[in-house]
């Protein structure tokens, strides 16, 4: 998307939106490392179990959700501005089209029993609506009850949501 945005800005705002692009990839990168380093963690844990291997999942844990917290706190305040002015509907069905996630099934089910814990009953409501029927499927078989295992393992208590 930040390329179309980047082509969608003025010519006076690309040094701007430019900025803020390489603030916005820097940041992405550093989640990337994050869940790289969960899903490491995820699997010591499972493999041995150890309240250490526990411990550095938790770790890993809280680095992610402090990192994707500071990323959606930027994005709420300047991307999603900047991308209601710019791109218009043409743009977003391009974007669309082309867009893919990296992330495993297991790890989208992850990040996803994140937001949903997170969000209260509205935001829910609406985030299981914008996902593929197909992930809405999963969550319900098998996401949401290996997510609650998760996080009963981690924190010894059920999720909050």
């Amino acid at each position: 998307m930040w390329p179309a945005l980047l082509r969608a800005a003025p010519v006076a705002e690309r040094p701007a939106v430019e900025a803020a692009i390489a603030g916005w990839t820097s940041a992405c990168s550093r989640i990337d490392a994050a869940l790289r380093d969960l899903d490491t963690a995820a699997n010591q844990w499972a493999v041995c179990g150890s309240s250490r291997a526990r411990d550095g999942f938790a770790l890993a844990c809280r680095r992610l959700a402090g990192d994707v917290a500071a990323q959606t706190a930027e994005e709420e305040a300047v991307l999603l501005p900047l991308l209601d002015r710019y791109l218009t509907d043409a743009d977003w069905t391009a974007i669309i089209r082309t867009a893919r996630c990296g992330l495993s099934g297991r790890q989208q089910l992850l990040v996803l029993g994140l937001a949903l814990e997170d969000a209260c009953a509205g935001d829910r409501t609406r985030l299981l609506s914008g996902v593929p029927r197909s992930t809405r499927l999963a969550w319900r078989l098998y996401g949401g009850n290996r997510y609650r295992a998760a996080v009963v393992r981690l924190r010894g208590a059920p999720p909050a949501a």
